[in-house]
């Protein structure tokens, strides 16, 4: 069974980066995907990546944040540049086997496996 286990949130200034791994997506998935869950709103999908490593991203991320993937590891990875206060969020990953290319879209119930999420907290 597929287990996703996300590292490398953590508090950081506005205007700094971080990196986010999420090692475990066993045989190849369809598609990969990054989202976020602030405190008292929905989850949001912020970055895709499927098997021909055609990508997508939210608009507030655009230019900022980059998905990408190193399948023979086994790990998804996600590069936040220029954070800003409202990136504020859990994120977790999540992996997408029978949803086709419609994961580009980045709806959560496309996606079938989930990781326990990380914290990642910008300071103004």
């Amino acid at each position: 069974q597929v287990q996703l286990v996300e590292s490398g949130g953590g508090s950081v200034q506005a205007g700094g980066s971080l990196r986010l791994s999420c090692a475990g997506y066993g045989y190849s998935p369809y598609c990969m995907g990054w989202f976020r869950q602030a405190p008292g709103k929905d989850r949001e999908g912020v970055a895709a990546i499927d098997r021909d490593v055609i990508t997508s991203y939210a608009d507030s991320v655009k230019g900022r944040f980059a998905i990408s993937k190193d399948n023979a590891k086994n790990t998804l990875y996600l590069q936040l540049n220029s954070l800003k206060p409202e990136d504020t969020a859990m994120y977790y990953c999540a992996a997408s086997w029978y949803a086709g290319r419609r994961c580009l879209g980045r709806i959560r119930e496309d996606y079938n496996v989930w990781g326990q999420g990380t914290q990642v907290t910008v300071s103004s």
